[in-house]
Formats: C-alpha cells, sequence, structure tokens
C-alpha cells in the first residue's frame, strides 16, 4: 500500500487525531486548545442538526427500493437479516454484564470534560437546533418510504435518490474529512483534564473483546447455517474467507460484494439467489457493526456510571437494528447512524460519542468482514427454506404461488 493511499485511509487519520492529542495534551496553551474546544462544540451541534435529516435522506430511499423488490423471500430475508443484527446485540448486553464488572474494574470516569475543574471551554456556541428529532425522522421515513412503494411514484423516488445523493455528498466531503479533528479535540481534552489514562486503558480491552466476539459471532452464524442446511459449516466458512480477508482490507461491505457473491456461490447457493440475498443484506445486515457498538457503548455506560436501565438497552438494540439500515457505503457509516440513537436512548454527550467514533473505526474493519461472511449463511439459509422456487423475475407472482424475485430492485450500497 503506498503512503498516499494510507495517507488518505480514515482509520490512519483518526488513529494519528488520537496520536496528536495525547501528545499535544502535554504541552499545548490552554488558549489554543479552546480553539479546538470551540470547533468540536460547533461540530457536535452540526450533528445534532444533521443526523435526523441523514437518517430521512438514507432510509426512505432504503424502504422504498427494498419493497420494491417483491416476494415474500424478500421479507423473509429482511426478517433473518434484523433477527441477526438484533440477536449479535443481545449478546453483545449479555456479554457485557457479565464480563464489565471484572473486565473493567470498578474505575469510574465521571466526565470526560469537567467544567467545575477549569476544564477547556470554547470561546463561543451556536445553537443549531434539528428541524425534527430522530425518532420522528426514522417514523416519517418509514411512512413516506412504505408510501412511495404503494404510489409508485417515479418522480418521488428520483427526488428521494436525489436527497440521499445530497446528504452522501455532505457526509464524504465535510462530516468525514472533520472527524479527525474532532477526535483530536476530544482526546487533547482527555489529556488535559487527566481522564486519558483511564479511558484509554479501559477501551483497549473492549476493543479487544470486540474482534474476539466478533469472529465468534461468524462462527456461531455458519453452525447454525450448518445445521439448518445440511451443510458442513468448516467447509462452508473456509468457502467465505476471501470474502471476509476483502472485507479486512477495504472496509466496505459495498466493494466486497462481488467477492462474497463468488464465495456464496461456492457454497451451492445459485446465482439468482446469491444475486439477490448478497446485495440486500449488504444494505441491511449488520450484525458485525452491531457487536462492535453495543459493546462499546455500555463500556462507556459503566465508565461514566451512567444510570440506563435493561429497557433502554434493548430498545436502544432494536433501534439500532433499523438505524444502520441508513449507514452510507463509507467506512465508519454504522457509527454515524448510530450517533441519534445513542443520544436519544442512551443519553450520550458529544465527547462520550467522539470517543465511539473513535473505537469504532479503529477496528472498523473486522465488523465489516463480520457482516459480509454472515450475508454468505444467510443466502445459504434462504437458498434451503426457497427450495429452489426463489427466481430472478419481474417482481409478479410466480405461476405456483410462490413470489419471484425482482433482483434489479434491490439496493447495492453497501455498510461499513
Amino acid at each position: 500500500m503506498s503512503f498516499k493511499k494510507l495517507a488518505g485511509s480514515l482509520l490512519f487519520r483518526i488513529v494519528v487525531a488520537i496520536i496528536l492529542g495525547i501528545v499535544f495534551s502535554l504541552f499545548f496553551p490552554e488558549w489554543l486548545a479552546r480553539v479546538f474546544a470551540t470547533f468540536n462544540g460547533l461540530f457536535s451541534n452540526f450533528l445534532d442538526l444533521f443526523i435526523p435529516v441523514l437518517i430521512f435522506a438514507l432510509i426512505t430511499p432504503a424502504i422504498a427500493g427494498i419493497g420494491r423488490g417483491a416476494g415474500k423471500w424478500l421479507g423473509l430475508t429482511a426478517g433473518i437479516a434484523y433477527a441477526s443484527t438484533v440477536i449479535s446485540g443481545l449478546v453483545a448486553f449479555g456479554v457485557a454484564a457479565a464480563s464489565y464488572s471484572w473486565l473493567l474494574g470498578d474505575e469510574k470516569v465521571s466526565t470526560l470534560v469537567d467544567i467545575d475543574e477549569g476544564a477547556l471551554t470554547p470561546y463561543f456556541e451556536i445553537e443549531m437546533p434539528a428541524p425534527f428529532e430522530v425518532i420522528t425522522a426514522l417514523i416519517l421515513a418509514f411512512c413516506v418510504g412504505l408510501a412511495m412503494t404503494a404510489v409508485k411514484s417515479d418522480t418521488l423516488h428520483a427526488a428521494a435518490r436525489e436527497l440521499e445523493g445530497v446528504v452522501m455528498k455532505v457526509i464524504r466531503t465535510f462530516v468525514i474529512p472533520l472527524l479527525p479533528v474532532f477526535v483530536f479535540g476530544v482526546f487533547l481534552s482527555m489529556g488535559m483534564n487527566g481522564n486519558l489514562v483511564d479511558v484509554i486503558s479501559s477501551f483497549a480491552k473492549v476493543l479487544v473483546l470486540a474482534v474476539v466476539m466478533t469472529i465468534l459471532l461468524v462462527l456461531a452464524q455458519y453452525l447454525l447455517a450448518g445445521a439448518v442446511t445440511g451443510q458442513n459449516p468448516v467447509k462452508a466458512l473456509g468457502n467465505m474467507l476471501p470474502a471476509y480477508a476483502t472485507a479486512l482490507g477495504t472496509s466496505s461491505s459495498a466493494a466486497t460484494i462481488p467477492v462474497t457473491l463468488a464465495s456464496a456461490k461456492k457454497n451451492g447457493v445459485p446465482d439468482n439467489v446469491a444475486g439477490f440475498v448478497i446485495p440486500l443484506c449488504a444494505t441491511i445486515h449488520l450484525a458485525g457493526s452491531m457487536m462492535k457498538i453495543t459493546l462499546f457503548a455500555l463500556a462507556v455506560v459503566h465508565m461514566f456510571d451512567m444510570d440506563v436501565s435493561t429497557g433502554q438497552i434493548i430498545g436502544f438494540i432494536l433501534l439500532l437494528g433499523i438505524m444502520m439500515v441508513a449507514a452510507p457505503g463509507v467506512p465508519g457509516g454504522a457509527i454515524m447512524a448510530a450517533v441519534g440513537v445513542l443520544q436519544t436512548n442512551l443519553g450520550f454527550d458529544a465527547d462520550q460519542i467522539a470517543l465511539m467514533i473513535a473505537a469504532y473505526i479503529a477496528i472498523d474493519s473486522f465488523g465489516t468482514a463480520a457482516n459480509v461472511t454472515g450475508d454468505g449463511a444467510i443466502a445459504m439459509v434462504v437458498n434451503k427454506l426457497s427450495k429452489g422456487r426463489l427466481r430472478a423475475g419481474d417482481g409478479d407472482e410466480a405461476s405456483d404461488g410462490d413470489s419471484e424475485i425482482d433482483t434489479h430492485g434491490v439496493l447495492d450500497t453497501g455498510k461499513s
């Protein structure tokens, strides 16, 4: 990999931002550090404004596009993908509840930025009220998306796609490039306020746990798929390793789709089933991302001694499984889509969200690899359940009463 390509990687820039934030906190003058505190305040307020718009703009065409796929097999595939994602989150919740008391210990971090003890304060603030709440955006996206499917309005569908393109442009040209500066400011503040050692040492353990758990997640998915289909799970997983390795290198489900398709076909999944299930699951199946985000979120809850109930956590997982459909096909997209539900359901502030973003992107590729490899397991199960009756078509009902699948109506954008 050339240095130019490495320097253009979001992961590389985030890592550099973390290192520089830690080092500069040792000698930065307060007046200069407050410049970054001001930027972080403005950027976090912009995210509060932008996230509901992002959710509406990206989920609306996703729901409309999925609806146009037609057929009961689409519903079955979407249901399996959502169940897999939610179960992954519930397993992460169980692991966190059982292990964090001894893994992270009893030390708590009261706050990343303690104003009462002379921490960094911004020079000025600008309030940026969101046009609507996150939950409102989600409900509105579902209503409009489903209505577009029923009405079959090409004009509305084209407008939704154009709005999606505008939002994606803002993400790629504004939000993503500024994320390293935001992360730098957070770690600079942590270092200058004396909380850095506790936070970093605790999150290092969670990072290792998350990598191990995503690998175990993939193994469990193929053991279950093997039990359902009667195939050898070890051989099936071995056939999917090229997709896993590709996702590790690209951190993009979209870029990995061709390799995932070829790997799924090696497991005996026909072209028409693989061509439908793999692109669809690249859009809606994010079990690996769910595993990481849940583990990191509960680590923050533990470390900052936040009062969050079991009901809130389960609600967070159920909503997150839907929210991540809005994750753009760029590295770190899932955590950006999760910002809204982290704020509304768990009460995270801007600094805690920045810590989540940094931790998530640090091992982004492992979650992506788990996502795409799990897509292959779902393709095996759907192929078994369809018993050969799922075939490419134009979306009309099949003569034997089973629904055909329009593979051209399925979204082909991936998630990270």
